[in-house]
């Protein structure tokens, strides 16, 4: 496998995990990108960064995104180049709005663009390098495809994952907190193991989600209430519990975005107002949803 360009520009949607019942299976792209521009050159790979994370993540050949784009020319057997990367963030970091994912995704992404035979790299492929980067496919699936997605990963370790239609109707509010939470820490104080009817009430409540976004949005509400993680989480996050349960007490379906401490309300009331019960720490942004998932020219 030869270079064929020595540049590409790669934009990548923030994604939501989760959407409270499927547990690290459900996803959507959202309408906000980073951009990121990828130089192959002879010398050390050096990364600017500007937006979100400028002056926290690394400027090496440790950012993320330079690991995902060398990480993927050694899959295809490219050769392995220095790198000069400029990552202009506006994906938050540490809310739970898939800012690690997009970044391996961006990374995987760029490579398919600097290669000769870019279908080396194919959307199956692209998933499975950027689900060895995160451990599980939930967010990597629609930052790579966009849209509503479904993950799972088969007998034989290999991720999958297929788009959902969305209906009409769905309108995504975010509600971004100034503070950050590692996700590290959110799965930190999951129990290992959970009662079996919380189980079931989650397969059911992951199923009828799935119909709801597709097909009725009237059951979001319903759809998107959760046993397995949100509650376990709120030792965590206070304060996104606080703002969680007052929305959904509200009747708002709200739910907590991926690993914190950002929520989602996947269609806003006129009746509530959701920025109020936020208060003054939390930014409010209605978004799109976002079909097209990562591109790279």
């Amino acid at each position: 496998m030869r270079l064929a360009a020595d540049r590409a520009l790669v934009t990548v949607p923030a994604t939501s995990a989760n959407l409270g019942p499927g547990f690290d299976a459900l996803g959507i792209a959202l309408s906000v990108r980073d951009e990121i521009s990828v130089r192959a050159i002879a010398g050390e790979t050096t990364v600017r960064v500007t937006g979100q994370g400028a002056g926290e993540v690394p400027t090496d050949a440790s950012h993320l995104v330079a690991r995902a784009t060398l990480r993927a020319l050694e899959y295809v057997g490219a050769p392995l180049t220095g790198l000069e990367l400029h990552c202009h963030n506006r994906i938050p970091h540490g809310r739970g709005l898939g800012s690690s994912a997009a970044a391996v995704v961006a990374g995987i992404v760029a490579a398919r663009g600097l290669i000769s035979e870019p279908e080396a790299l194919s959307d199956e492929v692209a998933l499975a390098l950027a689900t060895e980067f995160e451990g599980h496919p939930d967010n990597a699936a629609p930052a790579l495809l966009g849209g509503f997605t479904v993950a799972w990963i088969t007998d034989d370790d290999t991720p999958r994952a297929v788009n959902v239609p969305v209906a009409a109707g769905v309108e995504p509010v975010l509600l971004v907190p100034n503070e950050q939470c590692a996700t590290s820490d959110a799965r930190g104080v999951l129990p290992t193991r959970i009662p079996h009817v919380d189980a079931a009430f989650n397969a059911g409540r992951a199923a009828l989600l799935t119909y709801a976004l597709s097909s009725d949005p009237s059951l979001l509400f319903e759809a998107t209430a959760d046993r397995l993680h949100q509650n376990y989480r709120a030792t965590v996050m206070p304060e996104a519990a606080r703002v969680l349960a007052q929305l959904r007490e509200a009747g708002v379906p709200a739910v907590i975005s991926g690993a914190g401490p950002a929520i989602l309300v996947l269609a806003a009331s006129a009746d509530v107002n959701v920025a109020e019960i936020a208060g003054n720490n939390w930014h409010h942004a209605a978004v799109e949803i976002d079909e097209v998932g990562a591109t790279v020219s």
